[in-house]
């Protein structure tokens, strides 16, 4: 991953990776750096979502104003408490 990758292409990296293993026709050492380099685009892909999470704001109708306040969906599981 020696180039910098916006979200989208990194998941596209991954998908193409995981359809690579998934062939199994790889040796050892190539299934290991495409390993490595998935963990890597996992641990940056759920690094974005998660800060995309705390940028999310919902509107809020409060009498004839409307105010924003953070989203907190009911049942989300906080990854940070694992």
């Amino acid at each position: 991953m020696a180039t910098k990758r916006n979200f989208e292409e990194s998941l596209s990296r991954l998908e193409e990776i995981v359809s690579k293993m998934e062939r199994s026709d790889l040796d050892l050492e190539n299934s290991l750096s495409l390993f490595e380099e998935g963990i890597k685009l996992v641990h940056f892909c759920t690094t974005k979502l998660n800060e995309t999470k705390k940028k999310i704001e919902i509107l809020v109708k409060n009498g004839s104003k409307m105010s924003a306040e953070p989203f907190e969906a009911k049942g989300a599981v906080d990854e940070t408490e694992n």
